[in-house]
């Protein structure tokens, strides 16, 4: 394989093949040629980004008798290392961490250049996790958290550690809970949420309608840990959960989440840039040789709600 004169300082870069790279499929020359894991170059040839002799080229295609390839790289979306960013590691190993994101933090950028997030707090202590997982923007993350939500992130920190933990995080394997406030007041001791979702035009996740495509079953199960002043906390356990599954479900039931307003909870100034959920707690029983248990404290501000600023209706 030469890179042809021209082809190393403007797009497209162009690659002169040899005799070895005419033996290999087109998605495996990508990745040969920038060093790149087979996903991302299937999807630079998915996006019609690579060319074969002048035309478009199939991921699958063999390229025998071929002689030059035509690759135009998209921005890269990968999120800046940001060794500035505090990270609060509850666990480290050689395959994964779990760390505690501060609510008012995105936990991954949502366009190129974003910075002040977890995912470039982590590419700043774990380099290694640039490139791991499904999209560049979210390096090693096994699953998100809204920005104004605070707690408990597994990221992996290799292929095969992003690949089992997201596995099990489909069966149950890696299970996760929360801790929310809410409005207190005939709420049953524990229950079920069981809903289909959906997303609106605007990004704003809804109640999906009987038949209506592209919607997803989803269930939560909470219980309530604490009552107090009106207010009560509650945990909650979820599996690969919807976008703002609990937010909208406990909506859905008339228990909108304390401080976010976006579905309906009231507002409270003992939570400044933010609202009352907290990722509390996430297990990993996939593996008896490597499983792990991370809890994490009930946030000091959810204690406050408990105690004052509101009338209590119920003991």
């Amino acid at each position: 394989m030469t890179l042809a004169p021209g082809g190393s300082d403007r797009p497209p870069r162009i690659f002169e093949l040899d005799t070895t790279d005419r033996e290999l499929r087109l998605d495996q020359f990508v990745a040969r040629a920038l060093a790149v894991g087979r996903k991302r170059a299937q999807a630079l040839c998915d996006t019609g980004q690579v060319r074969v002799d002048g035309r478009v080229g199939k991921k699958g295609q063999l390229l025998t008798g071929a002689t030059l390839i035509e690759l135009r790289e998209p921005a890269s979306e990968s999120p800046e290392a940001e060794p500035q960013i505090p990270l609060d590691v509850r666990l480290e190993r050689p395959d994964l961490v779990v760390v505690s994101k501060p609510a008012g933090m995105p936990t991954v950028p949502l366009g190129p250049g974003e910075r002040g997030t977890l995912a470039g707090a982590l590419l700043a202590r774990y380099p290694e996790m640039r490139g791991v997982g499904h999209r560049e923007r979210e390096p090693g993350v096994i699953h998100r958290l809204d920005t104004h939500t605070s707690g408990l992130v597994v990221a992996a920190r290799s292929e095969r550690a992003f690949a089992a933990l997201s596995q099990g995080l489909k069966t149950g394997a890696l299970a996760k809970r929360y801790l929310a406030v809410v409005a207190s007041p005939g709420l049953a001791a524990s229950g079920t949420i069981e809903e289909w979702l959906a997303t609106d035009s605007n990004g704003r996740v809804r109640i999906a309608g009987i038949g209506e495509s592209y919607a997803k079953h989803t269930l939560t199960r909470y219980r309530v840990v604490e009552r107090g002043s009106g207010r009560a906390l509650v945990e909650l356990e979820v599996g690969a959960a919807f976008r703002h599954q609990i937010r909208v479900h406990l909506a859905s039931i008339g228990y909108p989440i304390v401080g976010d307003a976006s579905y309906g909870g009231e507002p409270d100034p003992r939570l400044p840039g933010r609202h009352a959920l907290h990722a509390s707690y996430v297990a990993w029983a996939g593996d008896a040789g490597a499983s792990f248990e991370v809890n994490d404290e009930v946030p000091p501000e959810f204690r406050e709600l408990l105690v004052g600023g509101r009338d209590s209706s119920e003991s």
